[in-house]
């Protein structure tokens, strides 16, 4: 599979996976996740041009069969297996989760990259076993406008037992200086700044060089935008589709925020997120249920 030549609204690098998700006291179950896939899908599916570009066994295809049939164009990489995840909550508190690495497609180089033209090229994730300064900076060198996932750096998977530690990150503030638009979560941001303070860990990160920063916890989501701060809470009913809450906040929010300011933006990415964590798997949605969630339950 070949990009196009045309332009692309969000181009997003990472792994695709399979998502093992064990529910506390509930049933688990197996399919194809990951911040590709649920960012991807949510920005094509409220009509932006995207593409994926990606590491992935090659018997694993089907993987992919979702985000062709929204019309993403998916470049992959062949490696010798697919990343696989399990997702394990010990608790009804749907943020304590433990998370195994079981199976990795590798780290991304420059040469995995094709030559493409995006408004912006995103890199989503799942853990430090993807991304390195040497990618960042040969990509900033092509001259992207970037973002990031904190999750691709923070999650650090122990290499004996697959356990993913949440951990602080050495090159952080050169990362993050590289980086046009930071994503984040509750967890992350007490990781890398030493408060769960929302707007305290924004305006420190800020202070690293990136003057967009997105901080997501269950409640809602905070922006911080040149230096002012946004908030927004989330009007989800229930949370069976936790799993990729902050990968399509994040997504949603880069694909309006392309054509409005920031306020409506967050209001957008916060409605569709919502929704999507009324039902397990990435967003299925359109951009008229968008709309009118926004309308009901984020006008004001």
């Amino acid at each position: 599979m070949s990009l196009s030549s045309d332009l692309y609204d969000i181009a997003f690098i990472g792994h695709m996976c399979f998502d093992e998700v064990a529910p506390y006291q509930g049933v688990p179950r197996l399919a194809p996740g990951s911040a590709v896939l649920c960012g991807a899908l949510a920005a094509a599916r409220v009509g932006k041009k995207v593409a994926v570009v990606t590491r992935m066994a090659p018997k694993d295809q089907t993987i992919l069969e979702s985000l062709l049939q929204n019309g993403i164009d998916v470049h992959v990489t062949p490696s010798a297996e697919t990343t696989y995840m399990k997702v394990v909550h010990t608790t009804a508190d749907v943020d304590e989760r433990q998370i195994f690495q079981l199976a990795n497609a590798g780290l991304f180089s420059l040469a995995d990259v094709p030559p493409l033209t995006a408004r912006q090229v995103h890199l989503a994730g799942i853990t430090d076993q993807e991304f390195d300064l040497d990618l960042i900076r040969g990509l900033k060198k092509r001259g992207f406008r970037l973002s990031t996932d904190m999750q691709s750096f923070v999650r650090q998977v122990d290499p004996v037992t697959r356990c993913i530690a949440f951990r602080d990150v050495p090159n952080k503030k050169e990362i993050v200086g590289l980086i046009d638009m930071v994503k984040l979560d509750i967890v992350e941001a007490k990781v890398l700044t030493g408060t769960d303070d929302l707007e305290r860990a924004a305006l420190e990160i800020e202070g690293w060089g990136c003057s967009e920063i997105l901080v997501t916890k269950a409640e809602g989501v905070l922006a911080r935008v040149h230096g002012k701060t946004h908030y927004e809470k989330f009007s989800n009913q229930s949370t069976v589709g936790r799993t990729g809450r902050g990968d399509t906040t994040f997504a949603a929010y880069l694909a309006w925020r392309m054509d409005h300011d920031v306020t409506e933006s967050l209001k957008f990415a916060a409605a569709l997120v919502s929704i999507k964590m009324e039902t397990p798997g990435p967003f299925g949605g359109t951009l008229a249920d968008v709309l009118a969630r926004m309308q009901a339950s984020h006008a004001s």
